[in-house]
């Protein structure tokens, strides 16, 4: 189905595309260091896919919908905040009048669209929502009492530090960029990177992910800021996280967040066969992967790179590109 793109806040699209080229060896996308990982569109539907080196990228497909909040919702909406919630609230209703079958004439989505929120409001599949300051955060969470059957994702989250009691008490999982600290937006005055530990410590869900299109090119950093958080208990003041919570931050968390905790995430009796074999902490910098199955297949390690150093690093003639001058 085509997507039907809307310029305001609220834009669906009825699949999300991968971005990933099918049968690239997982060492080529991310380095050996995560199986399975969430690609978002953004504003859009996102999906679950895995970096096996087969055609079978698609662990679960229209696993969320996104839609944004905060000053790029805003910017969307004409620069006004309000109308985000204003487009937002309509986008629901009319999705809801559609499944009553009831008609209009003054529609503002088109029925791909509309189709598209279905399993949004019927509650199977999540609604992520990109939201950054605490006062955003604040007005989001209290969409759940219009919208009760709405299942909430917070993404982004800078300053959810500050209202971490009130996401923990509605019980609603939060998918961050940990590493971001730079207060570089007047949404993200509060930025501090013990934002993951307070959040933990407050019983919010945290799952750790890289947010943005250039940051979701870096998913092979995600234990490297894993180990971060662990090292921040070191820093006088800092609120850094426990190795088992960073740990399942990217791991069961995640996993737990798109429904599928029961699959992947964790090594248990049931679970699919995704494993990673390391020859150190997996959180620490200087570790390395030695073996990695996906789907219980053993997954090839070699990179791009290794492959090209191998071809010529003792090249004969014909391995040789043609311009190549010895």
């Amino acid at each position: 189905e085509l997507s039907q793109d809307i310029p305001v806040a609220v834009t669906i699209k009825t699949r999300a595309q991968l971005d990933i080229t099918p049968a690239q060896t997982v060492a080529d996308l991310l380095h050996g260091e995560i199986g399975t990982f969430v690609q978002q569109t953004t504003p859009g539907q996102g999906v679950v896919i895995d970096t096996g080196a087969d055609f079978n990228a698609i662990t679960k497909k229209s696993a969320f919908q996104l839609v944004q909040f905060g000053e790029g919702g805003a910017a969307d909406a004409g620069g006004s905040r309000a109308a985000t919630f204003t487009y937002f609230r309509n986008a629901i209703s009319e999705a809801q009048d559609y499944r009553l079958g009831k008609k209009g004439d003054d529609l503002f989505l088109k029925r791909p669209d509309l189709k598209a929120l279905l399993p949004v409001i019927d509650g199977r599949i999540p609604l992520m929502i990109m939201v950054e300051s605490a006062v955003d955060i604040h007005r989001v969470l209290g969409l759940r009492f219009e919208f009760p059957q709405i299942r909430m994702i917070l993404g982004g989250v800078t300053e959810g530090w500050e209202v971490a009691s009130e996401i923990a008490a509605a019980k609603v999982p939060v998918v961050i960029n940990p590493m971001n600290d730079l207060p570089d937006s007047f949404e993200a005055l509060s930025a501090t990177q013990s934002n993951a530990g307070r959040m933990a410590k407050a019983g919010v869900s945290v799952s750790f992910g890289q947010i943005g299109d250039f940051d979701s090119l870096q998913v092979r950093l995600l234990a490297q800021h894993a180990g971060n958080m662990v090292a921040l208990n070191r820093v006088p003041g800092a609120s850094g996280m426990s190795w088992g919570q960073a740990m399942a931050s990217i791991t069961s968390r995640p996993a737990e967040m798109m429904g599928l905790g029961d699959q992947l995430g964790s090594l248990k009796a049931g679970r699919r066969g995704d494993v990673v074999l390391w020859d150190g902490d997996p959180l620490e910098l200087s570790s390395s992967v030695t073996a990695l199955w996906i789907d219980g297949v053993a997954q090839p390690l070699d990179t791009r790179q290794d492959r090209l150093r191998d071809r010529y690093k003792r090249p004969t003639e014909g391995d040789l590109p043609k311009a190549y001058d010895r």
